[in-house]
């Protein structure tokens, strides 16, 4: 596996410019920086390779690289995961399966979900298009409190889809 960052003999540049704690600030050859180094016998670890000059840092690059996975962990832990629930019709659909499935919305737009909400059309239903649009526009309507439109009833092959969000809570 490669290194991510260049550390010590593996750093090219002329000259680099030195950041960080316990160490003088401002540009040196690569020589001087790595006598810094090693003079405090840590490594010279090249962080930003595209400025200009190169920034380096003396640290401890065992200790480093460590520090960075902890980073990149918790940004990933943090990072909000959207869950897409879907809840399919049929363009006859009845009353009780519809508040059957209005309820399960309701609970999904609770959780944080999004909602992709289809009406299935089958076989020569399709003329039908009508009836699928206004049962997902009374859907939409009936969940205006819990959840805002993202994209209206659009027929995609024999699918209409409507896509929910739930609102920010206030």
């Amino acid at each position: 596996m490669e290194e991510p960052y260049k550390i010590n003999d593996k750093i090219r540049a002329p000259r680099v410019r030195l950041a960080g704690d316990n160490v003088e600030q401002g540009i040196f050859t690569v020589q001087e920086a790595l006598a810094m180094a090693q003079a405090q016998q840590l490594d010279l670890v090249e962080i930003a390779p595209n400025a200009e000059p190169p920034v380096c840092k003396i640290v401890d690059y065992s200790k480093f690289k460590y520090e960075q996975k902890k980073k990149q962990k918790e940004l990933k832990a943090k990072a909000h995961k959207v869950i897409v629930k879907e809840i399919r019709f049929g363009p006859n659909t009845d009353d009780h399966d519809y508040e059957f499935k209005l309820k399960h919305a309701v609970n999904f737009l609770k959780e944080g979900s999004k909602i992709k909400a289809y009406v299935q059309f089958v076989g020569r239903a399709i003329v039908f298009k009508e009836r699928g649009e206004v049962l997902l526009l009374k859907f939409a309507q009936a969940l205006e409190e819990h959840a805002k439109v993202d994209q209206l009833p659009k027929l995609e092959g024999k699918r209409m889809i409507l896509l929910l969000s739930p609102k920010p809570k206030k």
